[in-house]
C-alpha cells in the first residue's frame, strides 16, 4: 500500500474538476485491507473508494481518505480451453480497466461482455452501478462479486442474487460505507450468444459490410457508436452519461406518448412500469450543446456534460440540476444522476 498526503485528485476523474483529497492510499493486495482500514487517518474522516473516476462529479475537496485497489490479474478460473464446458468463469482484479477487461475477454474467444466495450472505469466499479450498454446489463454476465465487508471485517464472496442488483443500482452502492469491491467474477460463453436487437448495432455492423457478426465485429461496432456520439474524457472531461434513464408508471408514460409520439419508451421489467429516454427529454427541453463558461452539455448527445477546461464540480452539479429542474417542469418527469457527487446533495 502506498499513502499520500494532500493528493490531487483531478487527473483519477473522467470530469477532470479541481478536486483533492486529505489522503490517499492504494492497495495492491486485498490482504492488506485490514491493516489499511485501522489506520487512525481512515477513522478520523470519510473513506471513499475510487475506481477510475468514470462515475464522480467532486462537488467539493475530499475532507477524509480516497482508496484506489489496484489489483488488475485476471484468471479464467473454471472452464479452461481443454474442456467441453460452455461457461467459462473469468476472475478479474477491481483495478483492472474496464476496456481492457473486455478485450481480454475477447481474445480468449468469449462472448458476454461486448456490448459493454469502451465504457469507461475500472472492474471493481461495473457491479457497483451495474454498468449497462446497448441491450446488455453487467448482472446479467456476473458470477460472483468479491467484496471486503466493513461490518463483518472479512473478505466475502457474493452470488448475484445477494448483489441486490438493479437499474444502475446494487447493495454495493446502496451500502456504500460497508462494502470494498475487490474483484468480480464472469461467466461468459464460449458460444456467441450475441445481442444485436438494440437501436443502432445492426445498422452499425452493415455499414461495416458485416453480415455474420463474431463477438469482436459487436465490440468494434460498439465502439464506433461510441465514439460517434460520446466525447473522449480524455480530450473533453465527462463521465459519459449523466441522468439515468427515468422509470415511469404505464399511465404516466403513455399520457407523454399521446403528447410526444416521437418520445422513445421502453419496457422496464415490469408490466406496469415503463422506461423513458432521458436523452430525449433533456433534447427537448433545448439543453443539447447548452455552455455555461466551462460547464456545458454535450453537442452530440444531450445526456452527456461536460467540462471545456476550467469547469468547478460546482458548475457543472448546478447545470445539471437545472436541466433536471427543466425536464420536471415540461414532462413532469423526474431526472436522477448516474454519477455519485462528492461534497454536495442533489
Amino acid at each position: 500500500m502506498r499513502w499520500t498526503r494532500d493528493a490531487d485528485l483531478a487527473d483519477r476523474t473522467t470530469f477532470r474538476v479541481p478536486a483533492r483529497a486529505a489522503w490517499l492510499v492504494e492497495v495492491d493486495d486485498a490482504a492488506a485491507l485490514p491493516l489499511v482500514l485501522a489506520d487512525p487517518r481512515i477513522a478520523d474522516g470519510e473513506l471513499l473508494v475510487l475506481g477510475g473516476g468514470s462515475n464522480l462529479l467532486f462537488a467539493a475537496n475530499l475532507d477524509g481518505v480516497a482508496l484506489a485497489m489496484c489489483d488488475s490479474a485476471i484468471a479464467v478460473i473454471d472452464g479452461d480451453a481443454d474442456t467441453d464446458t460452455d461457461t467459462v468463469i473469468v476472475r478479474a482484479g477491481a483495478g483492472r480497466g474496464w476496456h481492457e477487461f473486455v478485450r481480454d475477454t475477447l481474445a480468449l474467444g468469449l462472448s458476454g461482455l461486448e456490448n459493454l466495450s469502451l465504457i469507461p472505469g475500472t472492474v471493481g466499479a461495473a457491479p457497483i452501478q451495474n454498468i449497462g450498454a446497448y441491450g446488455v446489463e453487467i448482472d446479467r454476465r456476473v458470477h460472483a462479486v468479491e467484496a471486503w465487508d466493513r461490518d463483518a471485517g472479512r473478505l466475502v464472496r457474493l452470488d448475484p442474487a445477494d448483489c441486490g442488483f438493479a437499474y444502475r443500482d446494487s447493495r454495493f452502492k446502496r451500502e456504500r460505507a460497508r462494502w470494498i469491491v475487490t474483484a468480480v467474477e464472469f461467466a461468459l460463453s464460449r458460444t456467441p450468444r450475441l445481442e444485436l436487437g438494440y437501436a443502432g448495432i445492426g445498422e452499425e455492423l452493415a455499414a461495416m459490410g458485416i453480415a455474420l457478426p463474431t463477438p469482436a465485429d459487436v465490440s468494434q461496432a460498439v465502439c464506433r457508436i461510441r465514439r460517434r456520439k460520446l466525447p473522449d474524457p480524455a480530450v473533453l472531461g465527462n463521465a459519459g452519461s449523466f441522468f439515468k434513464n427515468p422509470i415511469v408508471p404505464a399511465t404516466q408514460a403513455d399520457a407523454l406518448l399521446a403528447a410526444h409520439r416521437a418520445l422513445p419508451c421502453f419496457a422496464a421489467g415490469a408490466t406496469d412500469m415503463r422506461k423513458l429516454s432521458a436523452a430525449w427529454l433533456i433534447d427537448a427541453a433545448g439543453w443539447k450543446g447548452h455552455r455555461d463558461g466551462d460547464a456545458g452539455v454535450a453537442p452530440g448527445h444531450a445526456l452527456v456534460l461536460v467540462n471545456h477546461g476550467a469547469a468547478s464540480g460546482g458548475q457543472l452539479l448546478a447545470l445539471a440540476q437545472r436541466i433536471a429542474a427543466s425536464v420536471q417542469a415540461r414532462f413532469g418527469v423526474a431526472l436522477e444522476p448516474e454519477p455519485r457527487i462528492v461534497g454536495a446533495a442533489w
